[in-house]
């Protein structure tokens, strides 16, 4: 049975009380925070760094997932690993060398993985299954949070599903960009395990509510996969 995993990303969140609002997240039944890192280079924004990172670790359990929009990637990895990132996932075309970044965080002792733009064809996938732990499908440009899930990005979440399958791996399918509860389901049932959802939840008054509403929508794709 696929475990499914909801990740807020605190990119929406109200960065004058991040301690407390990771703390509030995870108490509302997250299982990941999302940390979205952007340089104003890669993509056209300008957001948080390592020191933020290290901030928030003290204050929750859960995995920290560190998407990294940063171009070039690999200095700044080693800086993520040390302020308390369990995964780090980079985009394909940030990175001279895939295979190298992909055991540079693993050597840094994260988990890696990959992030698919929504032009960015999967076949980067072909020759490192076997160092990936996580892919992402962005179902918006990344850069900024707020945007409406593009519906394209079911067929890709698809594919990568399926090429995860034939792998015999475990490797995570997460998707980013426009997810909602009322569009969640479409995505687990294209094939997706992870879930990061940043204003639909941060941009409510009650968290828990809107985590419990996503719960409800993958138990309904689970009961039908049964």
């Amino acid at each position: 049975m696929t475990t499914y995993r909801i990740a807020p990303s605190i990119l929406s969140a109200d960065f004058a009380r991040l301690g407390e609002e990771v703390r509030n997240v995870v108490a509302a039944g997250a299982d990941i925070i999302h940390f979205d890192v952007m340089d104003n280079h890669y993509v056209p924004n300008l957001t948080i760094g390592p020191l933020v990172c290290q901030a928030i670790r003290p204050h929750v359990q859960v995995p920290i997932d560190v998407h990294l929009m940063v171009k070039p990637v690999d200095r700044i990895i080693p800086d993520f690993a040390k302020a308390g990132a369990d995964i780090i996932t980079f985009h394909p075309e940030a990175s001279e060398h895939i295979d190298r970044t992909l055991q540079l965080i693993r050597d840094n002792g994260c988990k890696a993985g990959l992030v698919f733009n929504p032009g960015t064809p999967l076949h980067y996938l072909d020759h490192v299954m076997d160092k990936i732990d996580m892919i992402l499908i962005m179902s918006v440009n990344p850069g900024f949070g707020g945007q409406s899930f593009i519906p394209e990005a079911l067929k890709k979440i698809a594919i990568a599903r399926r090429m995860i399958d034939e792998s015999g791996r475990d490797i995570m399918l997460e998707v980013d960009g426009g997810i909602k509860a009322d569009n969640i389901a479409a995505a687990a049932a294209a094939g997706a395990d992870t879930f990061v959802a940043g204003s639909a939840i941060f941009g409510k008054p009650d968290y828990k509510a809107v985590i419990d509403a996503m719960r409800a929508e993958l138990a309904g794709v689970a009961k039908k996969a049964a």
